[in-house]
């Protein structure tokens, strides 16, 4: 996928409250005769499976991939039992085929030796409905018969069912973990297998999600930073000028004017509506601990930060505004003001395009299916309210300033916080893979340095090429100049033990030396010193995740509670590579665990039934709960609660 690469990018990941593992397509393979092979996908109903032939920017489309052929080959190609519906998307802007309900997939084989064969290999493919995606998949299958002498036909029926025997996940208890070492333990002469699935309240104490309301004045900001941008701010005086001269009734001109705004409105608040429809909240919230999604994040920052400072211009082709500009003159009415609005969203690109992506990153965190829609009403508010009161108001459009130096001086500050986020992406990479390049000292000092520059820009100590020659010194430029010194003093606090609250959720977490990182480890040590257990499923680049951590653990009477458990975290993003990877069944599927964060996430789904962080558990020494789970919330006093019933059922 290369056209949507950024689409993608964007609007996939930050740390959500989910416990629900969605499995919508459940596939059957079976082989009724010996030259064919059947894959029959039962689809969930208001799903659809991507059919095997898709464009080649479109969504991952249906494959069935043949690894090994021992004594076989294939005839012919797949073919499918009925015909794909083929439907315009206006997502991926191409005509995509899908299937619904069921279908089966037919493979003709040829055998060499029908007492003694082997076909292995997997089914890719990608499921959406109206609200979300699941990411692309493989089910592995195999069909074999080694057996030289059978008085049974080698082509009975021998079916593979990956849907699971029963919806209840404890019948899992029976999956090998070979790797695992120490994996039971051995409490009062018992062997205790502290793997083993466990049953009780699953509800959370809590699963607080971003208040809406923050999320709509996040989006108002946004939408503020980007009017003050050189590619919006002088399209607001020409657009309102436009309108009001374009004929002589200026009740139209204003009514088409504020139909203008109306139109950048419906453009924004649709593009996060779509986000939410083909991706979900769900989906949103996955890239989040997603190194390489990361990495990528933190290049484009940068990119787009040179680019800011003067480096180089990044545009769209010129080609598509100018579609745009044709299709709004070709067609009257509102139409024609919405192609217009389009225009401006493309030619505003290069300003609005990253505060944007930035803007649902963030709003991806909640894990709400609103909360892409609300952001984005916010932010296109703040871009259209200026066209609909300068249209009423016109005699005021004089008292603006004028486009001029101070514009780019926008850019260049903006520039220096791209800067500083892409820290925080670079960051979760690091810490996922364990590479050690950004600590948590860096990345303060680094914090330090930045906001530091800054002040020296807008003192005009530091210059960048499209700056004006001249700049006076003005009370906006004094004060953003001090605001940054005193942002740098309170980073630098951080050097001596400062917890730094206000910005926990971007800075690398504050190591604790007396944390186990090992679940098996950590709970035989529990056993040993007699004490509860507080497991902590947590990720690198879970963003909620720190903020608990700085504002909710630091508290004293947490941190006494807490002194009382033994504190298991563990890191379901960190991609540092196991001894040798192992395969472990799970929902009736053959899985390889391949990194430490593989493991750890394994464990959460099969114990718990949970995959989503942060996510609190306090355990006996026989690994059984001792209080129902708890989620992101910083409620302190709910915490607390959890913290003391975990304590009062321990000692029962």
């Amino acid at each position: 996928m290369k056209k949507h690469l950024l689409t993608y990018a964007l609007f996939l990941t930050f740390s959500g409250i989910s416990a629900q593992i969605i499995e919508p397509i459940h596939w059957t393979f079976n082989q009724k005769s010996p030259t064919e092979l059947t894959f029959h996908a039962d689809i969930d109903a208001g799903w659809h499976l991507y059919g095997t032939e898709i464009p080649e920017d479109g969504p991952v489309a249906t494959k069935i991939v043949f690894e090994t052929l021992e004594n076989a080959e294939l005839a012919g190609s797949i073919s499918a039992s009925k015909t794909p519906i083929e439907k315009y998307d206006n997502n991926f802007l191409m005509t995509l085929s899908y299937f619904e309900n069921a279908v089966d997939f037919t493979q003709k084989i040829k055998l060499k030796d029908p007492n003694n064969y082997r076909i292995s290999g997997y089914v890719e493919f990608m499921a959406c409905n109206d609200e979300m995606c699941i990411a692309p998949k493989k089910e592995p299958f195999e069909f074999a018969q080694k057996s030289e002498v059978s008085k049974n036909p080698p082509f009975v029926d021998k079916t593979q069912d990956t849907r699971a025997k029963t919806q209840d996940t404890r019948q899992q208890a029976q999956d090998t973990v070979p790797e695992i070492a120490n994996r039971k333990s051995q409490i009062a002469n018992q062997e205790i297998d502290l793997w083993q699935p466990i049953s009780g309240d699953f509800n959370s104490t809590d699963t607080a999600d971003t208040s809406l309301w923050w999320i709509f004045a996040m989006g108002l900001l946004g939408g503020l930073l980007a009017l003050l941008t050189p590619c919006v701010w002088p399209i607001i005086p020409m657009t309102v000028s436009f309108f009001l001269k374009r004929n002589n009734d200026k009740r139209r001109g204003r009514r088409d004017a504020v139909l203008y705004a109306l139109a950048i409105i419906i453009i924004y608040v649709g593009l996060g509506l779509i986000i939410t429809a083909v991706f979900g909240a769900s989906a949103l919230n996955d890239l989040s601990t997603n190194a390489i999604f990361n990495i990528f994040l933190f290049l484009l920052l940068i990119i787009f930060a040179l680019s800011f400072f003067g480096a180089f211009e990044i545009t769209l082709p010129a080609s598509w505004a100018n579609c745009m500009d044709k299709r709004a003159e070709s067609t009257a009415g509102f139409v024609s003001i919405l192609f217009m609005a389009f225009t401006l969203a493309l030619v505003s690109f290069s300003c609005t395009g990253l505060i944007i992506g930035l803007l649902l990153v963030e709003v991806g965190s909640t894990g709400s299916l609103l909360a892409p829609a609300v952001g984005m009403t916010g932010f296109a508010l703040s871009l259209a309210i200026p066209f609909g009161f300068f249209a009423f108001f016109p005699a005021m459009l004089n008292s603006l300033p004028r486009s001029g130096g101070w514009l780019n001086e926008v850019k260049v500050s903006l520039a220096f916080f791209e800067l500083a986020f892409a820290l925080k992406f670079l960051s979760v990479a690091d810490m996922s893979y364990g590479w050690g390049i950004l600590p948590r000292p860096l990345f303060i000092a680094l914090w330090v340095i930045i906001p530091i520059a800054f002040a020296l820009y807008m003192l005009g100590i530091i210059r960048f090429p499209h700056d004006t020659k001249k700049r006076k010194l003005n009370w906006i430029r004094i004060s953003l100049a001090l605001a940054a010194f005193l942002f740098a003093g309170y980073m630098a606090s951080g050097f001596f033990g400062k917890p730094l609250k206000t910005v926990s959720a971007f800075l690398p977490p504050v190591k604790n030396e007396q944390v186990f990182h090992d679940y098996d480890e950590g709970m035989r040590y529990a056993a040993e010193h007699k004490m509860p257990a507080f497991i902590d499923f947590t990720g690198y680049g879970c963003v909620n995740c720190r903020k608990m951590e700085a504002a909710v653990f630091t508290v004293k009477e947490v941190e006494t509670l807490m002194s009382k458990y033994v504190v298991i975290s563990l890191y379901v993003d960190d991609k540092k590579a196991l001894n040798a990877p192992y395969e472990v069944t799970e929902n009736g599927k053959t899985i390889t665990l391949k990194t430490i964060g593989d493991k750890w996430s394994y464990l959460q789904r099969r114990k718990f039934r949970a995959n989503a962080q942060p996510y609190y558990v306090l355990l006996d020494n026989s690994g059984n709960l001792l209080a129902p789970p708890h989620s992101y919330s910083e409620d302190v006093g709910k915490f607390l609660e959890f913290l003391r019933m975990g304590l009062a059922n321990y000692q029962k």
